[in-house]
């Protein structure tokens, strides 16, 4: 079972760096959010770096599109963050040791960005009149699911039947959860996973060509 988590912390520190590090971002902004107002206030989400689309003025949040970014860093709760920290702490790991500490960390602001841009479109698509304000890491969670998933389905060898299970049964829980759960991005999930699945991909193939060169 490649998400048990047995090391100790300063080893956890030195093994996953990058994973490391995006935790404690995360924690200290939220942080920062949560001693200076409100992290549940739209304003102050909004002040602070929220994801924000209008489908009127700016339908795909271009006209900042640092916020693509900085919200892939923020949470609208301690529930929130813990969540989303447990995910990243116990998943995340082995994904890093797979693609190097230096293409992980593209992989994981990319799989935000697609999550946040998914978002963005679904909104465009709805036509909802009211502006779209989103944080958290779930998007570029999700991209690590992705990833996972595909490794389930197109290179089994590598994942025990146990880390199988758990990709699926995390995946299918967090599509309902987030069908039942009003206040919950179910695309920015989406696009996240869908992103985390092409991108590994494309990983997988270049990686192959490589070895048969």
């Amino acid at each position: 079972m490649i998400f048990l988590r047995y090391e100790s912390f300063r080893s956890y520190l030195k093994l996953y760096p990058v994973t490391s590090a995006l935790i404690a971002l995360n924690i200290i902004y939220f942080i920062v959010i949560a001693v200076s107002g409100d992290p549940n206030s739209i304003v102050h989400a909004y002040k602070f770096g929220a994801f924000a689309t209008n489908v009127e003025f700016d339908p795909y949040g271009t006209d900042e599109p640092w916020r693509y970014v900085t919200s892939i860093f923020m949470h609208s709760g301690i529930e929130h963050l813990l969540y989303n920290m447990f995910a990243l702490l116990v998943f995340a790991p082995p994904l890093e040791r797979l693609l190097n500490s230096v293409r992980y960390a593209f992989y994981y602001l990319l799989c935000g960005i697609a999550g946040n841009a998914m978002s963005a479109v679904v909104n465009v698509i709805e036509g909802d009149p009211n502006s779209h304000i989103g944080v958290g890491a779930s998007g570029a969670i999700y991209g690590i699911y992705g990833a996972f998933l595909y490794i389930s389905l197109f290179r089994k060898s590598q994942l025990d039947e146990s880390s199988r299970k758990t990709v699926y049964t995390i995946l299918i829980f967090g599509v309902i959860y987030s069908f039942l759960v009003p206040r919950v991005d179910l695309w920015a999930h989406v696009g996240g996973a869908l992103a985390g699945f092409l991108l590994y991909r494309l990983f997988d193939r270049l990686k192959t060509r490589r070895r048969s060169a």
